[in-house]
C-alpha cells in the first residue's frame, strides 16, 4: 500500500522541522506544574530518553512563563507552551524562550489579543499552534455536527491569524470520539496547506484511550494526514510515548526498532511464550534508543502450525517445539536451540544484524 502525504508548508519547532516529508514527530505533555523547574525538567528528559521529540507544558500564571527560561537551559527537544484564557502569558513564554505557543481558539479570541500574541510570534521568528477540541470550541450554528463546528472555528481562526501577515502555524482539531476526530480532520485537509498535529482529547481510561487514539490516528495517518501527534492518556506521559511509536509503526510512517511478531498462543503452544516476550522485549528495549535505518522483522512462533511460516518470512524467526526451538535466518532454517538459550541467542542475533 502506497500513502500519498498530504503537500504542507515547513514549520520549524526549535531543532524539529515538521511538515513537507519531514518524519512524523512526536509529542507529548509534561504532567508536572510548570513553575516546579526540577520536577518538569526531570519528567522532560525521562520522555526524551523514550523517544519524545516535542514537549508542550501548561502555563496557568506568570510562575510558569517564567519557569520556562530555566527549563530551557536544561533540555534539549523543543518546548511549546500550553495557554489558555490570558493572552499576556502567551507573551511572557514567547519572551522565555518557548519554541511554539499553542493558542485555544475557545477562551483567546478577541482580534487585540490574537494580534498581540501573533505581534510577539513575528518579532521572535516562532510558530502558532492553533488548537481546537470539542470541550472549548465556539461556533454558532446549533445543528451543526461536532466537526462541522470544529473545522469552521478553525478556519476563521486561520483567517483572523493570517489577516495579521502570519503563517507560521501548526493545527489541530481534536474530537473526544474517534469519528469526529478523524472527519474534522478530513473537512479542512485539503482548505489548508499548514501542517496538522493529530490527536483525541480526553480519551478516557488509559487501554481504552490508546485504542480510540490508535484507530484515528492511525486511520488518518493512512490517509497521509497528520505531521506531529500526542497520544492523550489518563497515565504517564511515557506510556503516551510508548503508544505513538507503536503507532507510527503499525502504519509505517517510522521504524524505531525491530517489529517483533508473536503468536497468541494457544493448546497446541508448549512454551511459556508470554514470558519469552517478555524478556525479549527488555533485552530489546536496552540495545539502542536509535532509530533503525530499515525495518527489521522478528518472528517468535510458538508452535509448529504458523511458526516456521511466519519466520520464514522474517529477518530473524524462532519456531519453538517443547524443549528446543528452530531458529531461521533469512527464511532458512539455521540451527535447532535449546529453550534456554533461545532469548540470549535473539538478543545476540538482532543487535548484530538489525543495528
Amino acid at each position: 500500500m502506497k500513502i500519498m502525504r498530504r503537500k504542507t508548508r515547513v514549520i520549524s519547532i526549535g531543532n524539529i522541522k515538521i511538515g513537507g516529508n519531514n518524519p512524523v514527530a512526536i509529542q507529548s505533555m509534561s504532567k508536572t506544574r510548570t513553575s516546579d523547574v526540577t520536577g518538569t525538567v526531570s519528567q522532560i528528559k525521562g520522555l526524551q530518553a523514550c523517544g519524545c521529540e516535542i514537549i508542550r507544558v501548561a502555563v496557568k500564571d506568570e510562575l510558569d512563563a517564567r519557569a520556562i527560561k530555566d527549563i530551557k537551559r536544561q533540555i534539549k527537544i523543543p518546548l511549546v507552551a500550553d495557554i489558555h484564557f490570558n493572552w499576556r502569558l502567551a507573551v511572557q513564554a514567547i519572551e522565555s524562550g518557548a519554541d511554539k505557543i499553542r493558542l485555544n481558539p475557545g477562551n483567546i479570541y478577541r482580534k487585540e489579543e490574537v494580534r498581540n500574541v501573533v505581534s510577539a510570534l513575528k518579532q521572535a521568528k516562532r510558530p502558532l499552534r492553533i488548537g481546537l477540541n470539542s470541550g472549548s470550541v465556539k461556533y454558532p450554528g446549533a445543528r451543526m455536527s461536532m466537526p462541522e463546528k470544529l473545522a469552521a472555528s478553525c478556519l476563521e481562526y486561520i483567517r483572523l491569524v493570517e489577516s495579521f501577515k502570519f503563517s507560521d502555524i501548526v493545527v489541530s482539531l481534536k474530537g473526544s470520539d474517534v469519528l469526529s476526530t478523524i472527519e474534522a480532520y478530513r473537512r479542512i485537509s485539503k482548505r489548508i496547506d499548514y501542517p496538522f498535529h493529530l490527536g483525541v482529547t480526553a480519551t478516557g481510561l488509559p487501554f481504552e484511550g490508546a485504542i480510540k487514539s490508535g484507530i484515528a490516528i492511525g486511520v488518518l495517518l493512512l490517509e497521509g494526514i497528520g505531521d506531529t501527534i500526542r497520544i492523550s492518556l489518563t497515565d504517564t506521559p511515557a506510556r503516551e510515548i510508548r503508544a505513538a511509536k507503536a503507532i507510527l509503526e503499525a502504519t509505517e510512517r517510522r521504524i524505531f526498532g525491530p517489529q517483533i511478531i508473536s503468536c497468541p498462543t494457544c493448546g497446541r503452544c508448549e512454551v511459556d511464550l508470554a514470558d519469552i516476550v517478555k524478556e525479549l522485549e527488555e533485552n530489546i528495549s536496552a540495545l539502542n534508543p536509535r532509530p533503525l535505518a530499515r525495518a527489521f522483522k522478528v518472528a517468535v512462533m510458538g508452535c509448529v502450525v504458523n511458526g516456521p511460516g511466519e519466520a520464514k518470512e522474517a529477518d530473524l524467526g524462532i519456531a519453538f517445539g517443547k524443549k528446543d526451538a528452530m531458529l531461521f535466518k533469512k527464511g532458512k532454517q539455521a540451527r535447532k536451540v535449546p529453550l534456554s538459550q533461545c532469548v540470549k541467542l535473539l538478543t545476540t542475533e538482532i543487535r548484530k544484524n538489525a543495528y
